[in-house]
Parts: C-alpha cells; structure tokens; sequence
C-alpha cells in the first residue's frame, strides 16, 4: 500500500465503444481527443507508447497486425508521435497507453486505448449493417484517468497542494482582524456560497498575522481579510496564496473575478 498510488481498491473510469470496421480510425481519433481535452485542462503533457502483441494472445497474427496499423495510421493521421512498446498488449488486441508527465519529471501510465476485434467474437456480438446482413463488431476498451485515486495522487503532488481555483477544495477563507467583523464575514461566507463557490471563515481570536499564515500553509488560493474598514465600506480585503495583496474591492468584483478564473479553468 502507498498513499493513493496502490489502494486496497479503486475505481477506473473505464467505457467499452462499440464500431464498425469502417469507424475504426474516427473513433480511436475522437478518444485521443478527449484525453487531450481533460490532461491539457490540468496542464499535464504526455507521451505515447503503441503495445504490440504478447507471446500470449487470442487471435491471429493477420488481425493483430491489421488492427496495429489502424491505430499507428489514426495517430499519425493526428500528427502524434509514438513508441513502440513490444509484445506489451493486451491478450485480446494491440494498444495505445498515454503516459503523462508531472511537475517532478516522473511519467505515470494513465490512460490507454485498446483494439479489441477477439472478444465481440467469443460473445458472438452482432447488428445489422446496411444491408440487411448480421456483422461483427469492433470494440475500444478505453480510460481516461486510469484509476481515479491515483490520478487524484497524481494531480495532487504536480500542483504540490496547490490546486487552481476550480480544483480546490476550498476556494475562498474569510479572515476576521476582531469579532467586530464576524457577522459581516459570516454574510460574505453565506454569499460566496449561495454564487456556487466553496468558502470557509476563520473568526477565531487569533492574531490576523497567524490566520493568513495558516491559510496559505493550507493553499487556499485566496484570502478576504475583513475589519472595521470592510465593514463600514462594504468591501473585502483580498490576498493571494502566493503572498500578492490585491487591496479592497467590492465583493461583487471578487465574485465576477473568480467566476472568470473558475470558468477559464486557469492554471497559475
């Protein structure tokens, strides 16, 4: 057992796609380019190996060979490079594993796409084509994250904690300077909420040094310090995690701000 590397169970986002021979090509295409859309929204890169037959398989070399070529043409075709990855498929078909690169330089193998002609057949799987007549389908067994817990260890050392504003568990902490202000930071807390956002207070009577000092070690990407100031003026006070004082500004701004960030899925 490590962290949420190796769990004692986990769960995969796995889909089979089901095609014809004919489909083959687009649909390995349109796969690629949804791992493209989901790793690039978190800022990782990634390589690609081509999984050729192993010493044990189902099928023939012919088929194996055939249905290598299709994927190595549908990335090319994408303008992908690729390496081969020998005698590493699955039993039932040749595949295409995408390995993505963190912050620290390691690669984990994430995703994969797997050509699979051997099983539709032992299940007998079948529809009626276009001309009337029963044909075999072609079926993709494909995932994205791989196993989810670990894709959630991975994102979590590549941003060091440090999750953009859409990822984070807590996006916003109130901070009170004295109980002077805690009403308004519970009203602020109630508003963020109400917007969508996941907002937390800290009225503790404890120095304001202290609680941005203990914010930002928990990497919460922003800070509204509130006092007697914000009150009067109905304002909030905003610091970054990093340390930049945005100054006061209207709590309408703040949110129009983060609702921007949130939306553009920023990665700072």
């Amino acid at each position: 057992l490590h962290g949420l590397f190796r769990v004692r169970c986990f769960n995969q986002d796995d889909a089979h796609v089901f095609m014809t021979r004919e489909q083959m090509q687009d649909v390995i295409q349109e796969t690629v380019r949804l791992f493209d859309e989901v790793y690039s929204t978190f800022g990782l890169s990634y390589t690609i190996e081509l999984s050729t037959m192993p010493e044990d398989h189902i099928g023939t070399v012919e088929e194996w060979e055939r249905n290598q070529d299709i994927l190595k043409a549908a990335i090319t075709d994408m303008g992908k490079d690729f390496v081969i990855n020998e005698g590493d498929g699955a039993f039932y078909g040749p595949k295409l594993d995408f390995h993505l690169s963190d912050s620290l330089g390691r690669t984990w193998q994430c995703g994969t796409i797997q050509l699979d002609s051997q099983l539709p057949e032992r299940f007998e799987l079948e529809y009626t084509g276009e001309d009337g007549a029963k044909h075999r389908p072609v079926m993709i067994h494909r995932v994205v994250l791989g196993s989810i817990e670990r894709f959630i260890g991975v994102i979590t050392e590549h941003f060091a904690g440090a999750f953009p504003l859409w990822l984070s568990p807590v996006q916003v902490k109130v901070l009170t300077v004295t109980d002077r202000a805690d009403a308004y930071a519970a009203e602020l807390a109630k508003t963020l909420d109400k917007l969508g956002f996941r907002v937390e207070t800290d009225v503790r009577n404890e120095k304001i040094g202290k609680k941005i000092r203990e914010a930002t070690l928990e990497k919460v990407p922003y800070m509204l310090v509130v006092g007697d100031r914000d009150v009067e003026n109905k304002t909030v006070s905003v610091r970054t995690r990093g340390g930049e004082d945005l100054g006061a500004m209207s709590l309408e701004a703040f949110a129009a701000k983060l609702r921007e960030e949130v939306d553009s899925k920023v990665i700072l």
